[in-house]
Parts: structure tokens; C-alpha cells; sequence
């Protein structure tokens, strides 16, 4: 046997009607009868009494006869099997596992501290239960592995000035990262009969002895990014501001005048404090 095998054992109920009339039958009727010839029976109910099992919904028992694989009770009720089985309980509940913080490096060798959050039941019951070892000893290994290989992966960032423009990142892509995590860890389970439910990087940061450069680089990157939007829109707005006073014919400029006057425009435009004016109370020469 090799495969899971589902069995509906015998009724409960009935069977431990039977079990009372052998068990308190017996010894009433050697009490009034005088004769504990009737007494012999009580071995036989004694019996029957370590074959009662109870599954719970989401539950099952694994029934194995002297190491001999009999099937897995999955239906949730009251039942009766063979005294001699042994009875291993699985439960079929979904369970979350939060993995510890480890320590690895991204694509571009960067260390980085991430965990996963998994959600997986167990689904094959014979593969849970002899093809492994400890089946939920054997998830969190393999998640492990699986979050390692992941991480190696992808580079934690898009860093695109310095040639590594990537399309997805551990920082950015969280669906695509997850559905990845997701079916690799799903491909390590499915040796012990596991299902994957889901898969999602629960943290994920820079090591510490990186973290304080990285956050400087990320700091850099955005001001060099707003200075690039601040640049490009003093520029539109200095040649906006010659092109109207061109048609209106407010002031003639010639080029040393609007070399002067676009210099000033993009100062106060780009500068990060205010500017202070100066009023000019002579002519525009002065």
C-alpha cells in the first residue's frame, strides 16, 4: 500500500451497546445466578474496549495492524475497529507557521533579514504519516530552504543607476515574490502529502550592519529624483515666462538681459529656501 485509503469502520453506537450487556450483563447474571461461569465473558468485553475511537471534524486516524498500513478514518463520528489497530491521530486542520527571521543574501549579495507566513494543511495522510519523519518538523525546514533559495533569487531592490534594473524585486514585486514562494514550497511539501494554502513574506528589511547605508542610498535617490522633477519644471516655467513676454511685448530682452533673467528664475525655482527679493528703485541697467 502506497497510496492513502479511506475506510468507514464500524458503527460506535452499536458496538458499545454490545460492550455493556457482555460487561454488566455478565456480572448481574453471576450475581443472581450464583455462578461466575457468567464472569467469562468480562475478558471478551475488555476486549472491545480499546477499539472505540472518536474522529473530530477536520480530524483523522491512521490505522495501522502490526506495522501493516488498514486506511485513515477521515469522516468525523463514533466508531469501532479492531482492538489490535494502532491509531494515529492526524489532524487535517489549516495551521500557520511563522518562520523565524533569517539571514540571507539577495541576488546582488546583499544580506537581508526575511520570514515567511504559511498556511498549509495536511492533505494525504499516508504520505504524512510514513513518508516522513516528523511531518511538521519537515514543513520548517522546508520552508527555510525554500525562503533561502527565494531570496537568492531576486535582489531586494531596482537599482537601475548602477545597471541591475530589474523587473521584480523582494521590495516591490509582493505578488509575484509570493506566488513564487508559494509553489516552491508547495513543490517541497507535496513529499509529505502537505498542502500549501498560502505564502507571503511576512518581513523583509536590509541586515543591520547595511541598513544605515542602504537608507542613505535610498535618501539620495529620492532627492535626486525630486531635484530632476524640480529642474525639469523651473526650465518650462523660465521658458514660458520669455515666450509671454515675447508676445506681449512687455520689455524687450536682449541676450544678456534674459541670461540674467533666467539665471535669477532658476535660483528662486530651484534653491531650497525662499528667496529674499530685492526691489530696484533705478532703471533695469542699475
Amino acid at each position: 500500500m502506497k497510496e492513502e485509503k479511506i475506510i468507514v469502520p464500524a458503527n460506535g453506537y452499536l458496538m458499545l451497546l454490545v460492550f455493556l450487556i457482555l460487561f454488566f450483563g455478565s456480572i448481574a447474571t453471576a450475581i443472581i445466578k450464583q455462578n461466575p461461569e457468567f464472569l467469562l465473558f468480562l475478558p471478551i468485553a475488555i476486549l472491545i474496549a480499546p477499539g472505540f475511537i472518536m474522529v473530530q471534524p477536520n480530524g483523522s486516524r491512521v490505522l495501522l495492524l502490526f506495522g501493516k498500513y488498514i486506511g485513515t478514518v477521515k469522516k468525523n463520528g463514533y466508531y469501532w475497529v479492531n482492538p489490535f489497530y494502532t491509531k494515529k491521530k492526524i489532524s487535517l486542520r489549516a495551521r500557520n507557521f511563522d518562520s523565524e527571521r533569517l539571514k540571507v543574501n539577495d541576488k546582488l549579495g546583499n544580506p537581508v533579514m526575511i520570514s515567511t507566513i504559511l498556511v498549509w494543511r495536511v492533505q494525504n495522510t499516508y504520505k504524512a504519516a510514513f513518508d516522513v519523519d516528523i511531518y511538521e518538523n519537515f514543513v520548517r525546514v522546508q520552508t527555510d530552504a525554500a525562503v533561502r533559495k527565494l531570496a537568492s533569487m531576486y535582489p531586494y531592490d531596482n537599482f537601475a543607476d548602477e545597471g541591475h534594473d530589474e523587473d521584480i524585486t523582494l521590495r516591490s514585486s509582493v505578488n509575484e515574490v509570493s506566488n513564487a514562494l508559494e509553489k516552491e514550497i508547495d513543490e517541497r511539501l507535496s513529499i509529505a502529502g502537505i498542502e500549501v494554502l498560502e505564502a507571503r513574506i511576512g518581513y523583509l528589511a536590509y541586515a543591520q550592519e547595511i541598513a544605515n547605508a542602504m537608507l542613505k542610498r535610498q535618501q539620495a535617490t529620492a532627492i535626486v529624483a525630486a531635484r530632476h522633477k524640480i529642474v525639469e519644471g523651473a526650465v518650462s516655467m523660465v521658458e514660458m515666462a520669455l515666450e509671454e513676454l515675447g508676445k506681449k511685448n512687455i520689455v524687450e530682452l536682449d541676450d544678456d538681459r534674459k541670461a540674467a533673467m533666467v539665471s535669477n528664475l532658476m535660483v528662486i525655482l530651484c534653491g531650497d529656501k525662499d528667496a529674499s527679493p530685492v526691489l530696484n528703485t533705478g532703471t533695469l541697467n542699475h
